[in-house]
């Protein structure tokens, strides 16, 4: 899932972008059904397979888009390699978490996990990029920081779900941004970097009998196979829609996918959503919204700067 903000070189919204994003969010939103679907099979199994059926879909695309050249560029370029593997982990480490908690019946945590990653990333920008935050910012963070609180004191322990899907995505977005390539290109070698070990990994399920590739009916090996469209196609998706949006709008389509997640969690899976689940989530809504002001208000700034710019010119 891609929940933070990728870089825009567009001033103005277009209905092209919209219904790219749109449809990436949507589909991700109800990534949680499928997921439940292959829940009997174990969370490595599932990631191993998303990865190696992710691999000729991202292909395909980069075929059609005539980009294949970037890719032999980056084999070149062992700065781009290096890059390459550590999102290729921290990727890793997103689906095995996401996968296994919602298997594990916790996709209350992961929404709550993606609404929090937004808030993650300005604050991993403040610490690592020494960017400014606003006040609202500032607070945002706070509420966020008190929800996480709440929920570590009902568990009576951090909520590592929800910490650990923001702190993945967020260090996978950072990271991503030093990726001299395209979003397509770079997920394509991700993928391709990850298939020799869940290659491997699957064989290794396969020739032990714990396999669920073959072995275990025709439907089993669908649900498998389909990993890498549910993957690939949305992500693929979302880069092309981003790109022709604002920063701002895309940083308010991001609430869609964990609202449905929620949502399905709550109201389809009838996970347990007590007392102080909902003071957390209610926290979380008010940073979200807090959150959103900044970016409403930022944008209005920059409106405002490039007509008075306009204006003298």
């Amino acid at each position: 899932m891609a929940t933070t903000a990728a870089p825009s070189l567009y001033d103005e919204d277009t209905p092209r972008g919209f219904a790219f994003a749109l449809t990436a969010y949507l589909l991700w939103g109800f990534l949680p059904i499928y997921m439940k679907a292959v829940s009997h099979i174990p969370a490595l199994e599932v990631v191993a397979h998303r990865v190696v059926w992710s691999v000729p879909i991202a292909a395909v695309v980069l075929i059609l888009l005539r980009r294949t050249q970037d890719i032999r560029a980056a084999f070149k370029s062992p700065r781009t390699l290096g890059m390459a593997f550590i999102t290729a982990a921290l990727i890793t480490v997103n689906w095995s978490i996401y996968v296994w908690s919602i298997a594990a019946g916790r996709a209350v945590e992961t929404a709550l996990g993606y609404y929090i990653n937004p808030l993650f990333s300005v604050l991993l920008g403040a610490i690592l990029l020494k960017e400014s935050l606003d006040g609202r910012q500032k607070t945002a963070i706070a509420l966020a920081a008190v929800a996480v609180g709440l929920l570590a004191l009902e568990s009576g322990g951090l909520p590592w779900v929800s910490v650990g899907l923001a702190l993945s995505w967020g260090f996978y977005a950072f990271c991503k941004k030093s990726l001299p390539v395209g979003p397509n290109q770079g997920f394509f070698l991700e993928v391709l970097m990850l298939t020799p070990p869940a290659l491997a990994y699957i064989a290794y399920t396969e020739f032990n009998g714990t396999g669920h590739f073959g072995d275990t009916g025709s439907t089993d090996m669908l649900l498998l196979m389909g990993c890498g469209v549910v993957t690939a196609v949305p992500l693929m998706i979302y880069a092309n829609g981003a790109k022709l949006l604002r920063l701002s709008t895309i940083g308010i389509m991001q609430y869609i996918a964990p609202t449905m997640i929620f949502f399905i969690a709550v109201f389809v899976f009838k996970e347990p959503f007590g007392a102080y689940k909902l003071a957390a989530f209610v926290l979380i809504w008010i940073a979200l919204a807090i959150y959103t002001s900044s970016l409403l208000r930022s944008r209005k700034v920059r409106q405002a700067a490039a007509a008075a710019a306009a204006a003298s010119g």
